[in-house]
């Protein structure tokens, strides 16, 4: 389970990531990134929120090396991951 965690959290950050990218913006901020999805994908609360209680807990895993994952939080996480492919997928090339 901290194995696909960690796969889903990476992939939604890196797709958040690439929302951002695409209006024009960076980040040094994991947690911006998804902050931002509200604008950059016109996501609603409770997806970013769900990116962003992962994070929580991925941060906890890293500054103080315990991973809590529940089914819940994976399954949510996977899902918010989804839209924010989808998101990303319709927003199509960057127009320079």
């Amino acid at each position: 389970m901290e194995s696909r965690f960690d796969l889903a959290y990476n992939a939604a950050h890196a797709l958040s990531l690439a929302a951002l990218r695409w209006h024009g913006y960076r980040s040094e901020n994991r947690y911006q990134v998804f902050q931002c999805l509200a604008h950059t994908l016109k996501l609603e609360p409770l997806q970013w929120r769900a990116l962003s209680q992962a994070h929580n807990k991925r941060n906890l895993a890293e500054y103080e090396g315990g991973l809590d994952v529940d089914g819940a939080l994976l399954d949510a996480l996977i899902r918010s991951a989804q839209v924010v492919l989808n998101g990303v997928t319709a927003l199509g090339p960057v127009h320079r």
